[in-house]
């Protein structure tokens, strides 16, 4: 991968490896996609003040995230699906994410289970859960969490309706994949990720399948899902999870600055701002438009932790000027994820951190704890 530069380079070279269905399904937005490009246009009006002739030759991007160290500030997002990307994807990412130093987390809607990642692995991973209508279902899936020693649950807040994804549905996107004439022709022209795909442990959701009586075959566990998002879901449900989950506890979906207000009074250690990628309210504003009031509000009783549009470091340095502690990242990780399995998640993820070293130097920092709204140009 000697001539990838950036993690646009990566997200071409995944469009070319990978099937459209599951290319689009990582990389496209809820209807007319507004929210998706404001996350990543409004981070780019963001300017930097270049600063000169300061001692950077002590930069150091290590940060401590829910009182843990970190290599970087960054955390891997949950991502759905990362099996279809490239075979066992939540394992390769997680391996990927390790070796970095910082946290990644699974998926609810993830192809390798729980257990398959916690026995692939040294250390243990986040793991990020969505509240469905089988609130037994939800406690085992809980209880296997703690039993794989995940060191933090992320709660996802922001699904209980879903968006609509026009790709999705005109792709047909499946898992596993429903075969027609037209996939078949575009998986025959990629054959690695076939193949790997095939050699994967699983090929469908493995925190699902084999754990729900009367949903042992794909058309059960569809329709079962489809049923199953929440709308009834409330703040309650949260006082429901912390009396079952013992340890650090991550609210993700934060966009209005009085849920976080409410979110800091649930016993919660952190909050994610996130519009779920643009995934879900199309028309609501950037996480980057409403991170500083939320910060200003709760900051100092919670960490805030910034998703939705990142996709080099000078963008996580903007995020981190703005307020937030460390900083997801989804689709730039799933591209690397397509592009070359493992080592594409591990050179998204060294992109990013050469990137934001960079930035530091130019803007006089040399901690994470340096960068403050001094480093943005007015």
């Amino acid at each position: 991968m000697k001539h990838i530069t950036c993690i646009e380079d990566l997200r071409a070279l995944h469009k070319r490896r990978v099937p459209r269905a599951f290319f689009d399904y990582a990389d496209r937005g809820s209807y007319a996609e507004e929210t998706l490009q404001a996350n990543s246009s409004d981070l780019k009006k963001i300017r930097f003040r270049q600063r000169i002739l300061v001692d950077v030759s002590k930069r150091d991007p290590s940060t401590t995230i829910l009182g843990e160290p970190a290599a970087l500030p960054l955390i891997l997002a949950p991502v759905g699906l990362l099996g279809m990307q490239h075979g066992d994807g939540e394992i390769h990412a997680c391996r990927a994410a390790q070796a970095a130093g910082i946290p990644f987390t699974q998926s609810t809607m993830s192809i390798c289970s729980i257990e398959d990642i916690a026995a692939s692995v040294e250390k243990p991973f986040w793991f990020q859960l969505y509240v469905m209508k089988d609130r037994g279902f939800i406690k085992s899936l809980i209880e296997r969490a703690i039993a794989a020693k995940c060191s933090a649950l992320v709660l996802t807040v922001d699904l209980q309706v879903i968006g609509q994804r026009h790709a999705d549905i005109k792709n047909g996107m499946t898992v596993p994949p429903e075969w027609s004439l037209g996939k078949l022709i575009d998986f025959a022209t990629r054959p690695a990720w076939v193949s790997g795909v095939l050699q994967g442990k699983r090929r469908t959701f493995g925190n699902l399948m084999g754990h729900l009586k009367g949903t042992d075959d794909i058309t059960a566990l569809s329709t079962w899902i489809g049923t199953q998002f929440d709308t009834s879901l409330n703040w309650k449900d949260v006082d429901w999870i912390r009396s079952i989950w013992p340890g650090k506890l991550i609210l993700k979906g934060i966009l209005d600055v009085e849920d976080a207000e409410i979110a800091a009074k649930t016993g919660a250690q952190a909050i994610v701002v996130s519009n779920h990628g643009g995934r879900q309210l199309d028309g609501a504003p950037s996480t980057i438009a409403v991170l500083p009031e939320i910060v200003d509000s709760v900051g100092s009783h919670l960490e805030v932790m910034f998703d939705g549009g990142i996709r080099s470091g000078q963008d996580v340095m903007r995020a981190l000027a703005l307020g937030a502690k460390s900083c997801m990242i989804g689709r730039a990780y799933a591209y690397g994820l397509g592009a070359g399995g493992q080592a594409g998640v591990a050179k998204a993820i060294d992109i990013i951190k050469n990137e934001l070293l960079t930035t530091m130097g130019l803007c006089g920092v040399n901690t994470i704890a340096e960068i403050d709204e001094k480093v943005i140009a007015d």
